[in-house]
């Protein structure tokens, strides 16, 4: 597993240190709404000359490199046990190289562990799929941000949401509201309605891997997307809580089955620090492509 192991090393050091490029226009036409000389556009400006210091450097974006989440879709025959042998040897490595801080605690002790990895950590998401090459996306979650996801139960009487998509609604605005900047806003959110506590969340995580302006392919989703991202920047809490325009950069919803009796607003927020990108590869690892 050499290949794979150099393969999943250059991967997790690219997520590290490169923000992808529509994320980063992202924030600029966010700096370019903001008035010139305010504190929304100071801290924009600083975020820009520390995404291009750390692309430059070949060094973290944060020093919290975060929970590293990969989503794998392999032809049949590739057995995730070898890939996962190849992830912990990259983790190592690019702890090694700096990439990587030592972000793996073990939560009864609380040490940090040794090889950066252990139960939870990382996280693979394995999935078949029809072709030949093996695409292997790669996340790293913060902290700051995985603190101040949510997920709702509706109805809700608090909030006045019913079992509709107007009431997902207000638990998004709410969502935005409670977070106050935190977890390094301007921020994205990745949100699932539906499903049970577990698959909600899980899904939510994964709508934060599509590309900032991808609507959702169901009309009334993509609708409610384009709706909470306008209305949520009318809110005023701007990057990191300071005031301004750019409290969020995007929303992705997407829905799942539900049993009767519940139905969940899973909500997981992504810092302007959306550190995700992939890679395909031939089956022994070799690259094919980046993205």
């Amino acid at each position: 597993m050499t290949a794979w192991t150099d393969t999943i090393h250059e991967l997790i050091a690219n997520a590290s240190t490169d923000l992808p490029a529509d994320v980063e226009a992202a924030l600029q036409a966010g700096l370019a709404a903001e008035e010139p000389g305010s504190n929304a556009a100071k801290t924009l400006a600083t975020i820009l000359e520390n995404t291009a210091l750390a692309r430059r450097q070949r060094l973290p974006l944060c020093q919290d490199t975060g929970t590293l989440v990969f989503t794998v879709h392999a032809p049949p025959g590739l057995r995730p046990g070898p890939f996962r042998e190849a992830a912990l040897e990259a983790i190592a490595r690019a702890t090694a190289a700096g990439v990587l801080r030592r972000n793996s605690v073990d939560t009864l002790t609380g040490e940090n562990a040794p090889a950066n990895a252990g139960p939870g950590h990382p996280v693979i998401h394995w999935h078949e799929h029809a072709a030949p090459e093996v695409r292997v996306s790669l996340m790293l979650k913060g902290g700051g941000s995985e603190n101040v996801g949510i997920q709702y139960s509706l109805p809700d009487k608090e909030l006045g949401a019913g079992r509709d998509l107007e009431g997902v609604r207000r638990c998004l605005l709410d969502a935005v509201h409670r977070a106050q900047g935190q977890g390094c806003a301007p921020g994205i959110l990745g949100v699932a309605i539906g499903g049970d506590r577990g698959t909600g969340y899980a899904a939510s995580k994964e709508q934060l891997l599509r590309r900032l302006g991808e609507r959702s392919p169901q009309p009334e989703l993509a609708a409610l997307e384009t709706r909470v991202l306008a209305e949520a920047n009318t809110l005023g809490i701007g990057p990191m809580g300071y005031g301004g325009k750019t409290t969020i950069l995007e929303v992705f919803i997407t829905a799942l089955n539900r049993l009767p009796a519940s139905y969940f607003v899973s909500v997981s927020y992504m810092c302007w620090a959306c550190r995700r990108h992939t890679v395909v590869a031939h089956p022994d690892g070799r690259p094919v492509a980046w993205e």
